[in-house]
């Protein structure tokens, strides 16, 4: 069996912990793993790592390279398959698909989010081996019973008995509460989003419902074919359309992490009911999640989401967990920077903590890792004046190179252009002043980095 893991989602309902640079399944919530590490788990349990492919945006390929490698898990660079833009599920699995249809054939192919929270267990096990059979003539699903009514998830209802499963009688979008209560009590399942199927049934589906994903990826030039396709998730794309779905029951502990009451459910509570995630006081207080990078005191209050980070504070009652990704979307329309970045940036070569900042200058701290190197750059917008705190520095501008020890510094003017890089075997770090009447993070010109990332200018 060969897996795709879908890892291009950017959890907005999880901000401010989740921001489309660094999205909930890349957050090390679950015993120093995060749902991505354990999504590439799962995967391994049925496929070899040459046999695992990820699809993932742009922005996201060195995360997933760096996560990977903390959990010593090698899968051939050529099986990340990056996405020009995110087009959603649909075309992130049919892209998929087709590679792995070229490399190895008809051969079975299980789809698996990578930020939800699945408990692998023997049930869990079965169910795939099970769907194994019906995705001979299926395009197979996995629902979960729905066990209370829950308006965050989609519903499948379950039709004719097959061996091992039943065919899909229709799926229903997010309900209300008085629908979700209804499908509950008819015995509906979650929709999962997880799925088995051989390639040739799929394509063939995609064929009949969606031909015009099919014929974009006729082209050679994967911009081009991202330029043309819609954006359109599978299930209103296939799975709602095809009369080849099936469902197999997961019986196993399953969420998809998409909000705040989600994350409350899965966390250890206190004896008054309170998910505390770092230091709190919670004084006459009940049902409450409570997660802060600093002590915060809550008096009197219940059934309350309080996120408190580095940048930003949320507070919303549990009920209205779903409508944080209106706040992000306000965010956006006002081009605010906190809807996409933490305080704290990753990069491939390490990463960014912004420690102060208004309207003419921003002072960061960077993090470089042993090995590793800044693309050659220049700003035209910005001056930046480089601190070395630890370790030592090579640094060249204007094609002059020169290092610099702890304690040691230099300034780099508008326009010079300039590389910063640690020769070291322990991480450097580097305090920087930004001075200009621009600071965002677009105002840079690349002339050579190793990572590959394209020219911002």
């Amino acid at each position: 069996m060969k897996t795709v893991i879908l890892a291009g989602g950017s959890g907005t309902r999880l901000w401010p912990l989740s921001r489309e640079h660094f999205p909930k399944q890349f957050i090390k919530l679950f015993n120093d793993s995060s749902l991505f590490q354990k999504a590439v788990n799962r995967a391994l349990i049925f496929s070899d790592a040459s046999e695992v492919y990820i699809v993932a945006n742009e922005k996201y390929r060195f995360r997933v390279l760096d996560q990977l490698s903390e959990i010593g898990v090698k899968i051939p660079e050529e099986n990340i398959l990056i996405e020009p833009d995110a087009k959603n599920t649909l075309p992130a699995i049919y892209y998929a698909i087709k590679t792995i249809l070229d490399k190895y054939g008809n051969s079975k192919v299980a789809v698996l989010p990578s930020d939800h929270l699945v408990d692998v267990n023997d049930s869990y096990k079965r169910a795939l081996e099970g769907a194994e059979s019906l995705a001979e003539e299926y395009l197979v699903t996995f629902g979960i019973r729905a066990t209370h009514p829950h308006t965050g998830y989609g519903y499948i209802k379950p039709g004719k008995p097959l061996d091992g499963g039943y065919e899909v009688e229709k799926f229903v979008e997010k309900p209300n509460l008085y629908k979700a209560k209804e499908y509950t009590k008819e015995g509906y399942f979650w929709n999962s989003g997880m799925f088995l199927f051989k390639p040739n049934l799929f394509i063939e589906e995609c064929k009949v419902h969606q031909p015009e994903i099919v014929k974009a990826f006729e082209s050679d030039n994967l911009q081009e074919i991202y330029g043309r396709l819609p954006e359109l998730s599978v299930d209103y794309g296939i799975m709602e359309k095809t009369d080849k779905a099936a469902v197999v029951a997961l019986n196993t502990f399953w969420s998809d992490v998409g909000s705040f009451d989600a994350l409350y459910d899965i966390f250890k509570k206190d004896e008054k009911e309170n998910v505390v995630e770092g230091e709190c006081i919670p004084v006459d207080s009940k049902n409450n999640f409570i997660f802060g990078e600093r002590l915060i005191a809550v008096i009197g209050v219940k059934d309350v989401i309080v996120v408190d980070t580095s940048d930003a504070v949320l507070v919303c009652s549990k009920k209205n967990a779903q409508k944080v990704k209106d706040v992000v979307e306000i965010l956006k329309s006002r081009g605010d920077e906190r809807a996409e970045i933490h305080r704290t940036a990753y990069r491939p070569w390490g990463s960014f903590t912004i420690l102060e900042g208004a309207d003419f200058y921003k002072i960061k701290k960077l993090t470089v890792l042993p090995g590793r190197r800044l693309s050659l750059q220049r700003h035209y917008h910005r001056s930046e004046h480089w601190v070395v705190v630890k370790g030592t520095a090579r640094v060249i501008v204007d094609g002059k190179e020169f290092l610099l020890k702890s304690g040691e510094s230099t300034f780099i003017d508008v326009g010079k252009i300039h590389r910063l890089e640690n020769l070291g075997l322990t991480t450097l770090e580097i305090i920087e002043v930004q001075i200009g009447e621009y600071l965002g993070e677009d105002d840079i010109e690349r002339f050579q980095d190793d990572f590959g990332r394209e020219n911002k200018l």
